[in-house]
């Protein structure tokens, strides 16, 4: 066999990825490894939202040089969203790289792999029309024995956020056909899988018209009908799409885990406006209402960035006042960074990034002490959780998450893993839970 070695870099949807890049090449006789010095071929599943998480693909790429100066038979090979902007760019600034791959070029993967082994060269294929439609091909084949799985929907984005890279190097939407998300969310069911997560740029604009019209509250509906599915989620959702019809479905269905990723960027609508986000302040909030009236416990976190140009100092005060009033359970906030090819490239009034770092620290407080108080209200219940392993931070503890997604962290044995047990909760934390299995009289 020969070793694969997959790093994961940005959201769930590069880690579907990264499980199909190892399903695709498994033919080939690559088996998975953690071990990256005794690889055979590595592959970078990369992210570009921000400068940031594009900066750390290259720093590791410099890190695996070495590797290739003692291996010349060590392929390494970039996929995702950097290499889907970067091309033949990339390829020329680092020399030990054999393979730059694209979004749109996965299902393409085995065979430039295989070009490469017998062969030698180096490849970039960013992808055509023709790799778009094989998109979804193959994506029936699990591990078993996994009790979490994610499933995606749809691929690209419409919305041009003006801040946004993902409509530029993900293209614009496409929609799976529901009948074969359905097959595969039983196929993974069977296999012993008891929680699925839908996934999407924006989930909530899914729409197939393959076989009459599916939308995503009627995706959602015939996804949680899966016989032996205990528990359902989705991610990621764009507030104006967030209809009522969707948001009755927290009430309507039993496996909807309350929780909801639903990204607000920004407080102010002015800034709103500027980044294209098709919403208001109001809007939101009023959205976020409906939400607690149809399910009072509904955890809610989001995405914010701070420091995007133009922000005032009044317009960063709108965002911590919406924080304050919405309290989310969990937020990932940033300063903005310019991606080239976005609307935001273009602005010239840009906030100092000694003000971005100001800002990004007070909202960041302000989140935590949050956090912390509603983790706090968990302290003496009973959460229901599915057991995912072992902790990370203590090998003596099991580790899953609740409904509404806070992690876990509790004593019972190892055979509970992979089973949904309930948990009494003993001791709240800032990133976690702690707590014991409960014993059944």
């Amino acid at each position: 066999m020969k070793r694969l070695y997959i790093k994961t870099f940005g959201c769930q949807m590069n880690e579907y990825d990264s499980m199909r890049v190892a399903r695709l090449l498994a033919p080939l006789g690559y088996e998975m490894t953690d071990d990256k010095c005794g690889a055979d071929l590595i592959v970078l599943n990369t992210c570009s939202i921000r400068q940031k998480a594009e900066g750390k693909v290259y720093s590791m790429l410099g890190r695996l040089r070495p590797l290739k100066q003692e291996n010349e038979n060590l392929i390494i090979a970039v996929g995702g969203c950097v290499a889907q902007q970067e091309g033949k760019k990339l390829l020329g600034r680092m020399r030990h790289v054999s393979l730059v791959f694209g979004t749109k070029s996965v299902s393409n993967l085995p065979a430039m792999i295989k070009k490469i082994e017998r062969s030698g060269g180096r490849y970039v294929d960013t992808g055509e029309a023709e790799h778009r439609e094989t998109a979804f091909d193959d994506a029936f084949d699990h591990n078993k024995g996994d009790s979490k799985a994610l499933i995606t929907i749809i691929e690209g984005c419409n919305n041009f956020c003006a801040y946004c890279i993902v409509p530029h190097v993900r293209g614009r939407e496409r929609s799976r056909r529901a009948h074969d998300i359905l097959d595969e969310a039983r196929v993974l069911v069977r296999s012993g899988v008891k929680e699925i997560t839908l996934l999407g740029q924006n989930v909530n604009s899914y729409h197939d018209s393959s076989n009459g019209t599916t939308d995503f509250p009627a995706l959602l509906r015939k996804v949680a009908a899966t016989n032996g599915l205990e528990r359902l989620r989705f991610v990621t959702s764009h507030p104006k799409d967030l209809t009522d019809e969707l948001i009755s479905c927290f009430k309507e269905l039993p496996t909807l885990c309350n929780h909801i990723h639903l990204p607000v960027q920004a407080g102010s609508d002015r800034v709103l406006e500027r980044m294209n986000r098709k919403y208001t302040r109001g809007e939101y909030l009023n959205k976020v209402d409906k939400l607690r009236k149809v399910c009072h416990n509904i955890s809610i976190s989001t995405d914010i960035i701070v420091g995007f140009p133009g922000e005032s100092r009044d317009d960063f005060n709108k965002t911590m006042e919406l924080v304050r009033e919405v309290e989310y359970d969990h937020s990932y906030s940033f300063k903005f960074s310019t991606r080239a090819g976005t609307k935001a490239a273009g602005f010239d009034d840009d906030v100092s990034g000694a003000e971005k770092s100001v800002r990004l620290s007070e909202l960041q407080a302000l989140q935590k002490e949050i956090i912390f108080s509603k983790n706090k209200e968990f302290e003496g219940t009973s959460a229901s959780v599915l057991v995912e392993g072992v902790s990370k931070t203590n090998e003596e503890l099991l580790t899953g998450r609740t409904t509404c997604n806070r992690i876990v962290n509790f004593s019972g044995d190892s055979a509970l893993v992979g089973k949904i047990v309930n948990v009494n909760i003993t001791k709240a934390f800032m990133n976690s839970l702690r707590g014991e299995a409960a014993v059944d009289h």
